[in-house]
């Protein structure tokens, strides 16, 4: 054996561990392998611990380091002195005395630390800053109840509505009352003869200070609710009684028992500017987008049609408007209809006892997103203005309203109290506060959307004020 194999063997080793040091299949000459920042590895059971090792000093044996190092470059600057038996004799004693049975050089007395991974700390960081929202609470119980007496038991009329002025209006009998929710007053807006009444419906125009009256008898009376002065009849748009009403700036749009729905401009003399023909029973649900382009009809032929005002003004045929969509899968009336306010062209709609469901539309394309089964009557729906949530009122068995989360339809609250089919509900301006009327002739009041903020300060009036301005001159 000759006096540098026992050197070659030990560097031949120390390659095989260097090898096994690196992973497999790595390109010949690429850089040394360096284990990534990250702690995460294709193989879970492996442990990465940083980029690179650092020796601890005091564990080295450096005599020994140097023994090594220098033996073999010694043996091959002088082949002589390698084939002595002398040398070879005194190298084997001189390798046993240092070595002594040891083969590692360089030792570690602790394992390096754990690497951080900054990715993972940078989001920690920024989850922790965000604070946590806190779930809202959700009142069970109404938080007033007030006597609504001689209020109609009719599924297909529309009795109450609040105006931008935060005043409530509600039909009972053939009387319009008034309550102030700023101050809890209430007025009596005006009582119809019988040959008019009863009233079928009411609509706040958006200035808050106009409202809309549709009778029995098929007129639609427009008030001025300031001075409590009648402003305008407008006589011969419908045959039967007007059970829906909905307003587009200074248009206003009827629907009426003959299933017609008309567009008034109540500007001018001839107030009538379009007319939709396409449902073929009483018409009982009327809601304008908030864009003002696109309008939703429900009648109790279980018909859903969207029409388009674009539509309006370049398809026309005898006086006849095109629907933009119709929409056949309601089993009952629909009555039920509400404009999503983050979303302008999804709409949702509410069917009646023999259908019972709640469903979203695309109102682009017509197609139905989602359709979900209450188990009960839909009577009336409202979106949450400031979360993606839906409320809806309901008729038997439980007679009660419902709060929706969007768009998973997984039920966050049922509200409960009222006896008798919950008909008709409205949405305070601040989006908050929901007023319910039922059949059982009370109106509740619920704090369902949350509380209300700090109220701003008071900004200028807004500039629908100025629709109702040419009424003492109509042209």
């Amino acid at each position: 054996m000759d006096a540098g194999s026992n050197s070659i063997s030990s560097q031949k080793s120390g390659s095989r561990r260097a090898a096994a040091q690196r992973p497999p299949f790595q390109e010949a000459g690429s850089r040394p392998y360096m284990p990534p920042l990250s702690t995460g590895s294709r193989n879970p059971s492996a442990k990465c611990y940083g980029d690179r090792f650092i020796p601890e000093r005091s564990a080295m044996d450096m005599d020994l380091a140097h023994y090594l190092l220098t033996e073999p470059r010694k043996g091959k600057e002088n082949p002589a002195a390698v084939a002595s038996p002398a040398k070879e004799a005194y190298r084997k004693l001189l390798a046993e005395k240092l070595l002594n049975n040891r083969t590692r050089i360089l030792a570690f007395r602790n394992k390096p630390p754990e690497p951080e991974n900054m990715l993972t700390d940078l989001r920690s960081d920024a989850v922790q800053a965000k604070p946590a929202k806190q779930r809202r609470h959700i009142p069970q119980s109404s938080e007033r109840t007030l006597d609504a007496p001689e209020l109609a038991d009719d599924y297909y009329l529309n009795l109450l509505d609040w105006g931008s002025s935060n005043v409530l209006s509600i039909a009972l009998g053939s009387t319009v009352y008034l309550w102030d929710a700023s101050s809890g007053s209430t007025s009596e807006l005006v009582t119809v003869d019988d040959d008019y009444g009863p009233v079928t419906s009411v609509s706040w125009a958006p200035d808050g200070r106009h409202i809309a009256v549709g009778l029995n008898s098929s007129d639609v009376q427009l008030w001025d609710t300031t001075s409590n002065r009648l402003l305008r009849t407008l006589r011969g748009v419908h045959e039967l009684r007007v059970g829906s009403l909905a307003w587009n700036n200074s248009i206003l749009t009827t629907g009426g028992m003959d299933g017609k729905i008309v567009n008034n401009d109540v500007r001018i003399r001839n107030n009538v500017v379009q007319t939709y023909h396409g449902h073929e029973q009483e018409v009982c649900g009327l809601k304008w987008s908030g864009s003002g382009q696109q309008l939703a009809s429900g009648g109790n032929d279980n018909l859903l049609h969207i029409w388009d005002v674009s539509m309006s003004s370049s398809v026309q045929s005898a006086g006849r408007t095109q629907w933009l969509h119709r929409l056949q899968d309601h089993l009952a009336a629909v009555k039920a209809l509400a404009w999503c306010p983050f979303q302008s062209n999804l709409l949702a709609s509410g069917g009646g006892g023999g259908d019972r469901c709640i469903k979203f539309w695309n109102t682009h394309t017509g197609a139905c997103l989602n359709s979900v089964d209450t188990g009960s009557q839909v009577c009336a729906l409202l979106w949450n203005k400031k979360e993606k949530e839906l409320l809806s009122s309901h008729g038997f068995t439980q007679n009660q309203l419902t709060l929706w989360k969007y768009p998973s339809m997984v039920k966050m609250a049922e509200l409960n109290g009222h006896t008798s089919r919950v008909l008709f509900m409205a949405q305070s301006p601040d989006g908050c506060t929901v007023a319910s009327a039922a059949a059982d002739e009370t109106l509740r009041f619920w704090t369902v959307f949350g509380t209300p903020e700090a109220a701003p300060k008071a900004a200028a009036k807004a500039s629908h004020t100025g629709i109702f301005n040419s009424f003492n001159h109509i042209r």
